[in-house]
């Protein structure tokens, strides 16, 4: 295992000892982890905050059986040491990728076929702004809801990490994009980033603004966030063969005497899933995309990160309470020295 420099035999890490409001995080000291066959690890620079990790923190989304228990899912870093069979990294590159959890530490162990190198001309705090979204956005809307040019999308949450990058990505790709957020300076944000329409849904019906842009006929996908509150308005706004992906359930995941005959009458397709559970392979697949179709958009400044804003690592319970409060748009990121 070729080291860059000797590596220290503990680590600061953000500790959970119990599941519920940001105040449960608290910082100990841990060991080092090793990686095992097919890692690398990453000495942590910057490390995304999600809603995954909120969810993790309260007790709903527990990470993977031999993934590690700290929080965090996304970090950018050096490159300081191989597990064994890794040859696409060496020690000393910089890299950002998406963790299967510890990633709210100063080492954090990626699967190799998980990273990816900084894009061109990225730091690391632009870095670790990527992967969570991006990997999470291009599984759905592209491989599963199948997003081509000159269709179209709605984007719930369109300020949040996911919108952000999804209306830049629908946008590169030649897609018409529609969106919803939560205030009227949310949805010009959400403009300026290539959105055709942004409704604000506190004082506009979603339902009927489409069905007016779209001239009765609706979008092709919706991307959504929302689920059990939302699920009957999507389908009402699909179009004919259309697809409704869902990621997450922020508006609940049981919806009750809901109408199911648009997704026969319309022949629509409802799909969803989350990243975490997905295999090795399935996210090296991912990667693979990001690194020959995305990152030359990153590069080139076609499609960029939203930061809401950089936060020293101690604060990390004030960048959970800013993610809780939906008050942000874009990311939100620790830097660790």
């Amino acid at each position: 295992m070729p080291l860059s420099a000797p590596l220290p035999v503990s680590m600061r890490h953000v500790d959970l000892q119990s599941f519920g409001a940001p105040e449960v995080m608290t910082f100990a000291t841990g060991p080092v982890p090793q990686p095992r066959p097919g890692e690398i690890l990453v000495r942590v620079a910057a490390a995304g905050v999600n809603r995954p990790d909120v969810a993790q923190r309260q007790g709903s989304y527990p990470p993977p059986k031999e993934a590690s228990p700290i929080l965090g899912l996304e970090v950018a870093g050096e490159v300081v040491a191989l597990g064994e069979g890794v040859a696409d990294f060496a020690v000393g590159d910089q890299v950002c990728g998406l963790a299967n959890g510890g990633g709210y530490a100063q080492y954090c162990l990626l699967p190799a076929g998980q990273a990816l190198p900084f894009p061109k001309g990225y730091d690391a705090v632009r870095a670790a702004a990527l992967p969570e979204t991006f990997f999470t956005v291009w599984a759905n809307l592209f491989q599963m809801a199948g997003l081509t040019e000159g269709e179209s999308v709605l984007i719930h949450g369109g300020t949040s990490g996911i919108g952000t990058t999804a209306i830049q990505l629908a946008r590169a790709f030649g897609a018409t994009v529609y969106t919803t957020a939560g205030s009227a300076d949310k949805c010009a944000a959400c403009e300026g980033l290539g959105a055709l329409r942004a409704i604000n849904y506190r004082t506009e019906d979603f339902v009927a603004v489409l069905k007016e842009a779209t001239g009765g006929q609706g979008v092709d996908v919706v991307l959504d966030m929302i689920g059990a509150a939302y699920f009957e308005k999507n389908l009402s706004v699909l179009a004919k063969d259309g697809c409704l992906s869902i990621i997450a359930f922020l508006g609940g995941a049981v919806a009750e005497k809901v109408n199911l005959s648009p997704i026969m009458v319309k022949r629509l397709t409802v799909t969803g899933s989350t990243m975490r559970p997905r295999t090795a392979e399935e996210k090296r697949a991912i990667r693979d995309d990001l690194a020959t179709q995305v990152w030359p958009l990153l590069e080139a400044g076609r499609v960029a990160p939203v930061i809401h804003t950089v936060l020293p690592f101690d604060q990390v319970v004030e960048a959970h309470r800013l993610m809780e409060s939906s008050s942000h748009i874009g990311k939100i990121v620790l830097t660790l020295n």
